[in-house]
């Protein structure tokens, strides 16, 4: 990999389309700036289509080479889903890159349009349900990817079959971090499946460190907690990187030809909080193939997406 990569190295783009979920701000939004900046057809899938149409404003005012295209998307719908997954194919043929970005973090317990835990339906059910509905136009693709964006806070997840709706028990974090290691199980399983299937695509993952977003604050506002907006906002001044460097590792696993399937990046500085992309290691917990079979299982059943293509051998 080479030292300090930035956006300046990404290849062309040009004659790709990739979608970018959650683009209209955070890392979704420096990401699909980035990714037009190249050349490429960039598609925001985003759930508030002002604020879409707004950040895409602010991204052509670069004077960016690619296009870009919003289509409504709320993760927290499978309809929703469904119905984005239909209006890309209706206008487009075929799918480079498709990047799970969108994600919610450590909120008061909601549930999802379809009953899920708003958390793991968001974070992992919405994009399964998404990279299974697009499957058939990654595939006309030789060397399209999958690019999911899980988080360090997988280290402390685990996958709890008996509740993972968390009915009995609800701690906001624990929740977060068993859908970000949701999100490095199907990466890790849709990467094996490829491989058994001899399909020429790649499933990659990442996470982008300690980046500011709106992200941290979201929860502390679901519950009118002004102080803990305020630690928030005082953390990430001290600690954080900007989300156009935490979407780094996003953009090397999109892009970069060193990229291989099965790869997981994050930022170089120390513990993995800032810096540039490099290829780092996930918990020896997203690494249990049986757990990754068994939720693959448990999303096709939730969702009723089911990935025929990739059918296990």
């Amino acid at each position: 990999m080479t030292a300090d990569w930035t956006t300046e190295r990404i290849p062309d783009q040009t004659g790709r389309t990739i979608v970018v979920t959650g683009a209209n701000s955070g890392l979704g939004f420096e990401t699909a700036r980035a990714l037009a900046g190249a050349g490429a057809h960039v598609v925001m899938a985003c759930r508030d289509e002002g604020r879409a149409r707004a950040a895409a404003d602010v991204i052509r005012a670069d004077d960016v080479r690619g296009e870009l295209e919003i289509l409504p998307l709320d993760l927290a719908s499978l309809a929703s889903v469904r119905d984005f997954a239909q209006a890309f194919s209706d206008r487009h043929r075929s799918l480079h890159v498709l990047i799970n970005n969108a994600g919610i973090m450590a909120i008061p317990r909601r549930t999802t349009a379809d009953g899920f835990e708003m958390q793991f339906g968001t974070n992992h059910l919405g994009h399964f349900a998404l990279t299974g509905l697009l499957l058939e136009r990654l595939l006309a693709v030789d060397g399209s990817r999958v690019v999911s964006v899980s988080s360090t806070a997988h280290k402390f997840g685990r996958i709890d079959f008996d509740d993972l709706q968390r009915e009995r028990s609800y701690f906001r974090w624990s929740v977060y971090g068993q859908s970000k290691l949701a999100n490095l199980h199907f990466a890790y399983e849709l990467e094996r499946r490829f491989r058994a299937k001899r399909i020429p695509c790649l499933s990659a993952a990442c996470h982008p460190g300690w980046s500011a977003t709106n992200l941290q604050l979201v929860g502390a506002h679901m519950d009118e907690r002004r102080w803990l907006a305020s630690l928030a906002t005082g953390l990430n001044r001290l600690f954080s990187q900007d989300a156009a460097m935490g979407a780094l590792p996003t953009l090397y696993a999109a892009t970069a030809s060193e990229a291989k399937g099965g790869d997981f990046f994050g930022p170089d500085g120390f513990m993995e909080i800032k810096g540039h992309p490099r290829k780092v290691n996930s918990s020896g917990r997203s690494h249990q193939r049986e757990t990754a079979q068994r939720l693959w299982e448990v999303s096709e059943e939730f969702t009723g997406v089911r990935f025929e293509a990739l059918a296990a051998l």
